[in-house]
């Protein structure tokens, strides 16, 4: 905490004289604070001072009833926190306490700051909404030397530090403010807040005098395309804020250059040793603010809302070894940037709301955090992560996916049926599949809602599966049963047993409706004593007859010859409709007569490790029986729904069953960000 926050709390009350009660010795109500300061009651012992006139009731009556004079300030010897907002005040601002520590004039009509202001013991200055116009430029000299309303400029003689003990400075929303300098006079300064300053353009190089800088914001400052070259000498910055600067709003424009230009520019998210004279030479002068060198001790970096593309970077991200945070958020990124590869201790990237994002493709692997939330139209297609991952948190909303096809690797691959590789079918003992010139199917699932596609391979589990209407199964499913269930011993063969494949045919009652639920399948491995409940990642189908054909990749250890085994369909909790099941069955594929190539298709989808076979601890009920299902960790929350997945792996893949995968439909992204808005701290505090 602040030294000046526990002063605050050290005198809570104080004691007029030994004679009299003890009483408060900080009036934050503005309507108490109003009426002493009226009353022009003796103050020395007060501490602190609030007075906000929005916040009055009848604001507009006493505003123009009452004007604060400075010298009722003159008495309040001990005073140290001050704030007069959106007050009127007259007078000579040398009756102002001399020992204040923190001042606070929001809405302030003051064009400058007074020169007759004690400020040598300020901490913390906050300004906010005020009046400051063109420049603010810190400088000293003394009142004497000062003609009456002299404009602060670099012109002052500097013979005396003026706000030498400050550490906030708080400028947000002076709209009149175009320049930012005088930072050689403020040694101390730690926070530098100057947020939505819609005219600032210009930011002093004497900023790099502010040693002790821990804090940078220049959010929503719409109009600075410079920042001072010499950020890289301040040695303690952490965080950097740059939301909403539109810093990639003058892209470079590739057509308008020769090819060496153009490899040149290509080059500078991943050379780093580029020379600085030959970026800027490579760079035109309208983005030359992408080839400053930021701080070196950046912990926290925010770029959100930039109008940057994948490729108009910082080309020195790489030399940013401390960064930890980095907000891309709002951006039209269609792909991750090369540069935030480079990023050795990153630990947390959001992405959201990046409408243009079609993959995400190894991101670093120090990464703990992962947010891709967003509310715009289906566009991401891949996400796929090293195989050195460390654990992480991923935050991510199912609806943002491509509806054709979309795939997190080690999750979920879904694609439509015409382009799966026939080699891949032929493993799976798939032919004659006459329902892939079927129409579209309409479909329905928790995470994503109705949507329509293609007839599609879903991979989930070590578990291939596709949906169409149709009442008839394929004629190699050999081994058929009436009713929802089947059971049946493996036969015994000298061939290896590589996969089962099960189908079955659902239809509705007449009068049931226009959908059909995907019922939920155990496989139970009787003579193993293993179980496998299957909850398909699509909810229903419209339509009033399913067919639906799977194939469960199976080894030596889950099945083989000799095995009793049994297949039951069952209905889920919420399915209220009459459904009747015509007929299902299995066959079996070997490896026999399999190649190499074709053997090859099909390696990928077996390294994925949470797989039948493989670690499926995070969905294990009991002792060999598993719950196979997306929905395996779904939290309702009214109408909130929050998807926690523990993701466990082998080797230095997703180590550790306690990995926590998220997912959060927009609604919970918007209430978690309101919450956010609402107790975040005030910058000045």
């Amino acid at each position: 905490m602040h030294q000046l926050l526990q002063k605050m709390g050290r005198f809570v009350v104080y004691q007029v004289s030994p004679h009299k009660p003890w009483k408060r010795s900080r009036l934050w109500c503005d309507e108490e604070s109003f009426k002493v300061l009226k009353q022009k009651k003796d103050m020395r012992n007060l501490l602190g001072l609030a007075l906000d006139m929005r916040r009055l009731e009848k604001a507009e009556k006493l505003s123009a009833s009452f004007e604060l004079k400075t010298d009722v300030l003159s008495n309040m010897d001990s005073l140290i926190l001050l704030q007069l907002n959106f007050l009127q005040l007259s007078g000579s601002y040398a009756n102002f306490p001399e020992d204040l520590n923190w001042l606070c004039m929001h809405g302030s009509p003051l064009k400058s700051i007074p020169l007759d202001l004690p400020m040598e013991n300020l901490v913390s200055l906050d300004m906010s909404y005020s009046n400051i116009i063109e420049s603010f430029d810190i400088c000293y000299s003394y009142p004497q030397q000062v003609q009456k309303k002299q404009k602060l400029d670099g012109s002052c003689l500097k013979d005396k530090r003026l706000l030498g003990a400050l550490k906030i400075l708080n400028l947000s929303f002076c709209e009149q403010l175009r320049s930012l300098g005088g930072f050689d006079q403020l040694p101390a300064l730690e926070k530098l807040i100057v947020t939505n300053c819609i005219n600032l353009v210009e930011v002093c190089e004497s900023i790099e005098q502010c040693f002790e800088l821990v804090l940078i914001d220049f959010s929503y400052c719409k109009k600075l395309r410079e920042l001072p070259r010499n950020m890289s000498m301040l040695k303690k910055v952490k965080m950097l804020l740059l939301k909403g600067c539109n810093l990639g709003e003058s892209q470079i424009n590739t057509r308008d250059m020769d090819s060496s230009e153009k490899l040149k520019t290509t080059n500078l998210g991943i050379n780093t040793i580029t020379t600085y004279s030959v970026v800027q030479h490579a760079i035109p002068s309208d983005l030359k603010f992408l080839t400053v060198s930021l701080p070196r001790s950046l912990v926290s970096l925010a770029l959100q809302n930039n109008k940057l593309s994948t490729e108009s970077f910082p080309i020195d991200f790489s030399s940013l070894f401390m960064l930890e945070e980095l907000y891309l958020d709002d951006n039209p990124i269609v792909s991750l940037p090369s540069c935030v590869r480079s990023l050795p201790r990153i630990k947390i990237l959001s992405m959201q709301n990046c409408e243009k994002l079609v993959s995400l493709e190894n991101p670093p692997h120090t990464l703990r955090e992962l947010m891709l939330v967003s509310d715009y139209r289906p566009a991401l297609r891949k996400v796929l992560f090293n195989h050195n991952m460390s654990p992480l948190k991923f935050y991510i909303e199912w609806r943002m996916f491509a509806p054709s096809s979309f795939e997190i690797e080690g999750v979920v691959k879904i694609q439509p049926m015409t382009s799966v590789e026939k080699m891949l079918l032929r493993c799976l003992g798939w032919i004659e599949l006459n329902f892939l010139k079927e129409r579209h199917l309409r479909t329905d699932s928790v995470s994503r809602g109705i949507e329509e596609s293609e007839i599609q391979m879903y991979y989930e589990f070590g578990i291939f599966s596709t949906i169409s209407e149709g009442k008839e199964m394929p004629n190699w499913i050999t081994d058929r049963s009436q009713g929802t269930s089947i059971s049946f011993t493996i036969p015994s063969s000298s061939k290896k047993l590589i996969g089962l494949n099960f189908c079955f045919v659902n239809t509705l009652q007449i009068g049931e409706g226009d959908s059909i639920y995907t019922p939920m399948i155990k496989i139970s491995n009787i003579t193993k004593n293993l179980v496998w409940i299957y909850q398909h990642y699509i909810d229903d189908v419209d339509g009033g007859c399913l067919m639906f054909l799977s194939h469960w990749m199976f080894g030596m250890n889950e099945m083989e010859g000799g095995d009793h085994v049994t297949i039951t369909m069952s209905k889920k909790p919420y399915d209220r409709t009459s459904q009747v099941a015509i007929e299902c069955g299995v066959s079996f594929v070997y490896d026999d007569g399999i190649t190499d190539e074709e053997k090859l298709s099909l390696s990928y989808y077996k390294s994925w490790n949470h797989i039948i076979g493989r670690d499926l601890t995070g969905f294990q009920l009991t002792t060999g029986e598993y719950l196979l299902s997306m929905e395996r960790f779904m939290i309702h929350v009214d109408d909130l729904l929050i998807w926690d997945r523990h993701l466990v792996g082998d080797g230095a893949r997703f180590k550790g069953i306690n990995i926590n995968y998220y997912v959060l439909f927009y609604i919970l992204y918007l209430f978690s960000k309101k919450i956010m808005e609402i107790t975040q701290p005030t910058h000045c505090c």
